[in-house]
């Protein structure tokens, strides 16, 4: 059995994380440390029975793997600290997920283990699976960063498209806010409505334009717009690209097939569309189709009239875009097969 550490006691991602290792296979939690110690079924009810319990830092024994589920700036001082130690290290924020350090110092502030940069593998199994495998540090990607990228990577590397810009505009699910009391949160200013934030200069556009970059072999630039929505958790990423010339959607649909083919995470809706609906919605991904699940839903279309590609991407924040992503990480780490605990499909509801 593959042990694991998890820290961070009462957030929504160190609770989805526990509760994905409890349900693996192959894994277990050996500890999970909080600031305050006692009962983990008092703060997430859902693991009731499972007589978890949350233990201070001192003292704690050695794992094969530590989940750093914690606000950035953490995991930058706990890392070392377990790497020196033999264990794999799994960064849920933002610590170690971008390589040019004035970006990151302006955004979040001093960064105290830059070194550990050069090493730490930007955690999307469908771009870097291999060096995932022999990673002691894997930086796992931001909600938002996850849906644009999984929905745009298979434009941008064609190269015949000569995409050097794209526009997406992402809605979350409120759990994306954390656990933490906000007003903007609070259920009468949220509910039946949806909230556009930080509209420009989103920190996880960093994410994108660097990982499309790559992929591209230039510059991309990415501009993104991120709101919240009245749902609990999930991501419809739309994403707007205006190639040089315009393939046909079939085409469009068997180049993300292709790119796919070997990612069982990632999946394309074919669906055709329905020319009599008065609301054809079924060729595209919704929230409720991936929530629960580690599954990201592409459907995109064609507009020829105005030169303009639209793809949706569609994930759950807590599972793809987070927790789910990092189990598959892990797996991929031990040498496990990747969906190992991971194929529950979503929810659909």
């Amino acid at each position: 059995m593959i042990t694991a550490g998890v820290y961070g006691g009462r957030g929504y991602v160190a609770r989805e994380c526990v509760r994905l290792l409890v349900g693996h296979p192959e894994a277990e939690v050996t500890w999970w440390c909080s600031r305050e110690a006692g009962s983990a079924e008092s703060s997430h009810r859902n693991l009731l029975g499972t007589g978890l319990r949350f233990v201070s830092e001192n003292d704690l024994p050695d794992v094969d793997v530590v989940f750093i589920c914690a606000p950035v700036g953490i995991a930058m001082d706990l890392a070392p600290r377990w790497l020196d130690r033999g264990a794999r290290v799994i960064s849920m924020a933002a610590d170690f997920r971008l390589r040019h350090k004035g970006s990151f110092e302006r955004l979040y502030g001093e960064h105290r283990a830059w070194a550990l940069l050069n090493e730490a593998v930007y955690g999307i199994p469908e771009l870097h699976r291999d060096s995932i495998r022999t990673a002691r540090l894997v930086a796992n990607p931001g909600c938002f960063s996850s849906a644009a990228i999984l929905g745009l990577v298979p434009l941008v590397k064609c190269a015949d498209l000569g995409i050097e810009s794209v526009v997406v505009d992402g809605i979350s699910g409120t759990s994306g806010a954390g656990a933490g009391l906000d007003r903007s949160m609070h259920h009468p200013e949220m509910w039946q409505t949806v909230i556009p934030y930080n509209a420009v200069d989103h920190r996880h556009t960093y994410e994108m334009e660097a990982q499309l970059s790559l992929v591209a072999g230039h510059g991309v630039t990415v501009h993104f717009t991120s709101y919240y929505g009245p749902f609990g958790r999930g991501i419809l990423a739309a994403c707007h690209v205006f190639p040089q010339h315009l393939p046909e959607r079939s085409e469009l649909l068997d180049v993300y097939e292709q790119f796919y083919r070997e990612h069982p995470f990632v999946t394309v809706n074919r669906l055709p569309h329905d020319s009599e609906a008065a609301w054809d919605y079924l060729p595209f991904p919704s929230v409720a189709d991936v929530a629960g699940s580690n599954y990201c839903q592409i459907g995109l279309d064609v507009d020829r009239r105005r030169g303009r590609v639209v793809v949706f991407s569609a994930i759950d924040n807590m599972g793809k875009g987070a927790c789910g992503v990092a189990v598959q990480n892990m797996n991929l780490i031990f040498g496990l097969d990747e969906t190992t605990g991971l194929v529950t499909p979503g929810l659909g509801i």
